[in-house]
């Protein structure tokens, strides 16, 4: 948190945590190495200086393959589960049918991670200590914002491979450096992607909107431009700022971090006072 929160925005990083318990490890398929394949590694610190420009920035801890903050709540597989799960629990989505979903059966590259069944009371465990905390300061990071500001944007921090792997529509191709998700416009106003596009092109990057990453859960759950409240999803190019094998900063990473600072900051310096078009109030 910043000591005073001087613009609208709250950015957030739920796919870079590292601390990966030892009972999850060893229940794995997986080497320690291959466990981090889904990591979006280091983002948090790419991100890290927007909080001396004034805003918060939201770090989950807990790493993706144990628990994946940017779903819905209960995006479950069921063949992962040794009984049958809740009628609640969402069993059908796009997400768990790529064994993706809040609790991932696969890593990025399509490896397995349990060598067998989990009992449904380890996912609840999580959701309820993990996924719920989080998605509750999230909710009321953006709340004060949009109280204090009369609008909210949510910045949603990511990176992604440099190639499209198995699972992708892409697979095997080279990516941009940069991907904007804003689901096809609908996430929030038309003027805060083309403003981000443009600095992110003037710093020297291709850009990209909504290919192959659209937004997640969080842009489409928190992006409500009707109510003031905006969500921009932001995926930058692994192969930029780390040795994906490795999984090492390179000797770009400065030079990307000190970009994302110019980025934010010059995102911060524009007035955005015209998104808080639209009804007011709690949106979620």
């Amino acid at each position: 948190m910043p000591g005073k929160q001087r613009i609208p925005f709250v950015f957030s990083s739920p796919h870079s945590g590292r601390c990966y318990p030892d009972g999850f490890v060893s229940a794995s398929n997986l080497d320690p190495v291959t466990l981090r394949r889904s990591e979006d590694c280091f983002v948090e610190d790419l991100f890290g200086s927007v909080v001396e420009l004034g805003a918060p920035l939201l770090h989950a801890r807990f790493p993706r393959a144990f628990l994946d903050a940017n779903r819905e709540p209960y995006e479950l597989d069921p063949t992962m589960f040794a009984e049958p799960l809740p009628p609640h629990v969402n069993t059908r989505s796009l997400r768990v049918a790529g064994g993706l979903g809040t609790i991932a059966r696969v890593v990025a590259d399509s490896a397995e991670i349990y060598r067998g069944p989990l009992a449904y009371a380890e996912a609840e465990e999580r959701i309820r200590h993990l996924y719920m905390p989080f998605h509750e300061t999230l909710r009321a990071l953006l709340e004060e914002t949009l109280a204090g500001f009369g609008c909210a944007v949510l910045i949603d921090c990511h990176s992604m491979p440099s190639v499209g792997g198995p699972a992708d529509d892409d697979n095997g191709a080279d990516r941009p450096d940069i991907v904007l998700g804003d689901r096809y416009g609908t996430s929030c106003a038309a003027a805060l992607t083309l403003e981000a596009e443009r600095i992110l092109t003037r710093l020297g990057y291709t850009v990209v909107r909504n290919n192959p990453y659209a937004g997640g859960f969080n842009t489409e759950h928190y992006g409500k431009p009707a109510s003031g409240l905006h969500a921009l999803q932001i995926e930058i190019n692994r192969a930029l700022y780390m040795d994906e094998a490795r999984l090492e900063r390179n000797e770009g990473f400065s030079q990307v971090r000190e970009d994302m600072r110019a980025f934010a900051a010059e995102l911060a310096d524009r007035d955005w006072s015209a998104l808080a078009t639209g009804l007011r109030g709690a949106a979620f």
